[in-house]
């Protein structure tokens, strides 16, 4: 079975800039995985070349099966790919629900949005019950 999330031996090049040298890693369904490093390590050009905001001059990445490697921004979306920001006040007149219900702007199954956040909630609290209790 394929990975949900893999990247392949990414190349990422700002002008003459080698600014991700050969990254590869791969993200299994369920799995939860943080990139971790110093400023200017290549965190956020990773997670923009994911999102096709920033393109690799080689390698290759694909998602569920299938190669986005060369797929545009909005297509990446439309499978399901985006980043929330954190930490730069951005949507700051917004509740945490509708910064949630945004982030799935282009779902149809309002009924379904809002069950899969109640769904979220109640195992946030179960995991944080078998950590605590």
């Amino acid at each position: 079975m394929a990975a949900m999330l893999e990247l392949n031996d990414i190349h990422v090049f700002y002008g003459a800039i080698h600014a991700i040298q050969s990254i590869s890693l791969t993200v299994e369904e369920g799995e939860i995985v943080s990139l971790i490093g110093a400023n200017g390590a290549g965190k956020s050009t990773t997670l923009n070349t994911i999102c096709g905001l920033t393109k690799p001059k080689n390698g290759s990445i694909t998602f569920m099966g299938n190669d986005i490697t060369h797929l545009s921004p909005p297509d990446i979306v439309k499978l399901g790919i985006s980043q929330v920001p954190e930490g730069r006040r951005i949507f700051t007149n917004m509740t945490v629900l509708e910064n949630l219900e945004l982030g799935a702007y282009k779902r149809a199954d309002k009924d379904g949005i809002r069950q899969d956040i109640e769904d979220n909630k109640r195992d946030k609290q179960q995991r944080h019950y078998n950590i605590v209790g």
